[in-house]
């Protein structure tokens, strides 16, 4: 079966969130995205991708009209779910608390900050459970929640002479399989923010990986031939 121009764009988006999950390097990524923009048939296409999935996922086929399973940090969800919570809660009293890196968060989590603040960071953690609640009650203190653009996060807080919502909000779908965290509680005199965005090394890497593409169209055309040194074909 003949490639069409949106199968080899769907198999080059692939290739990219690859990079970002460190599945692939630069070189890697650099190889498999010229060979895609010059295949010309689905047998081509698809060794390029036969070894990305994650755990649990699985790519469409090259020709189904089926959408392209969702990557980047909300890859293998299955896999951070489950497991003994390695915490539970956090109190800050003039001081502070942070919850961030490799860690697995309880089904119920319970935050507390007064006259002081704590980070709660689920970018890289694990999940005891599919269904999460994180409790955060602040007063004259706050609290920040960052969680990755894939993870379904609700918010659901009441604030009292202070703030309780969602703040910045990075560009991507929530994941069917991710948990459903719903983050809930007070802030008096106080606030609790909610932000949505990745890692500098996820941001680094799908930057990495978006030159890299553009430097592959600049070289090729959309139909795989070698652009001369001003981009003519």
């Amino acid at each position: 079966m003949r490639a069409s121009d949106a199968e080899r764009e769907r198999i080059a988006e692939l290739l990219r969130e690859a990079v970002a999950e460190g599945r692939l390097d630069m070189d890697e990524f650099d190889q498999r995205l010229e060979t895609a923009y010059k295949a010309r048939t689905h047998g081509e296409l698809e060794p390029l991708v036969r070894d990305l999935p994650a755990p649990g996922s699985a790519v469409a086929p090259v020709g189904s009209s089926a959408p392209a399973p969702l990557r980047g940090s909300a890859a293998n969800w299955p896999a951070r779910i489950g497991g003994s919570a390695t915490s539970k809660g956090a109190f800050a009293l003039w001081g502070g608390f942070n919850r961030k890196g490799r860690w697995t968060v309880g089904r119920l989590f319970t935050a507390f900050a007064m006259w002081g603040g704590g980070e709660i960071d689920l970018r890289e953690a694990h999940f005891e459970g599919r269904e999460i609640e994180i409790r955060c009650f602040t007063i004259m203190g706050g609290i920040h929640v960052t969680a990755p653009p894939e993870l379904n996060v609700e918010v659901r807080g009441i604030g009292i002479m202070g703030g309780f919502g969602e703040g910045s909000n990075e560009d991507g779908e929530i994941a069917p399989d991710s948990p459903h965290v719903r983050i809930t509680g007070l802030a008096l005199m106080g606030g609790v923010g909610v932000d949505r965005k990745r890692t500098k090394a996820e941001r680094r890497r799908l930057k990495e990986a978006r030159e890299a593409e553009l430097e592959s169209r600049r070289r090729h055309g959309p139909d795989g031939r070698e652009a001369g040194p001003r981009g003519e074909l």
